[in-house]
């Protein structure tokens, strides 16, 4: 088990298409449980792209509270409805902004086994999925955020969401 460093905004990496995994090796297996071990002590996260710790592998890890679901090569292949609520993201720590999303997701994806999967996914679970899937291709929640600004979660201090993507585009 191994607890991994999770990349804060401003990095360049957050900004990078992470590139599809050729097959499942050891490797690939014990990237998704450091990957599991890391969301899991940051103790406030649902879900975690494997950019966020410094891979750019297309990877990713989610558990909204129906037990962990780990994601190879995930793809969304349809859209349904649509729901707006709160994001926070482990990258920014501790500051939220409105974003809209599907309410409901069709995924295709490989498993810890090299399996292709197709599931449905609902509410919670949709826009974490959304939200990582996002990470893979160098999008931010950021990029989403409906308000001008980004709130802290425990001061409400605002944070203007135009100096927020300056920073994570480097400019």
């Amino acid at each position: 088990m191994a607890k991994r460093p999770i990349i804060q905004f401003g990095d360049p990496i957050l900004r990078t298409v992470a590139s599809p995994v050729p097959r499942i090796t050891s490797k690939i297996l014990q990237l998704l449980d450091d990957m599991a071990d890391t969301l899991y002590a940051a103790r406030n996260g649902v879900g975690l792209a494997a950019p966020q710790i410094g891979v750019l592998q297309r990877i990713i890890v989610v558990d909204v509270g129906q037990g962990l679901i780990e994601l190879i090569n995930p793809e969304i292949i349809e859209w349904h409805g649509q729901q707006a609520g709160l994001e926070t993201c482990l990258s920014f720590p501790k500051f939220a902004g409105l974003v809209k999303r599907a309410k409901s997701i069709k995924v295709t994806s490989l498993n810890r086994k090299g399996e292709k999967i197709f599931f449905q996914a609902k509410g919670a679970l949709a826009r974490c999925i959304q939200h990582e899937i996002d990470h893979l291709n160098g999008v931010l929640f950021v990029d989403h955020v409906q308000e001008k600004e980004l709130f802290h979660q425990r001061t409400h201090q605002k944070i203007s969401l135009l100096d927020v993507i300056r920073l994570t585009k480097g400019q």
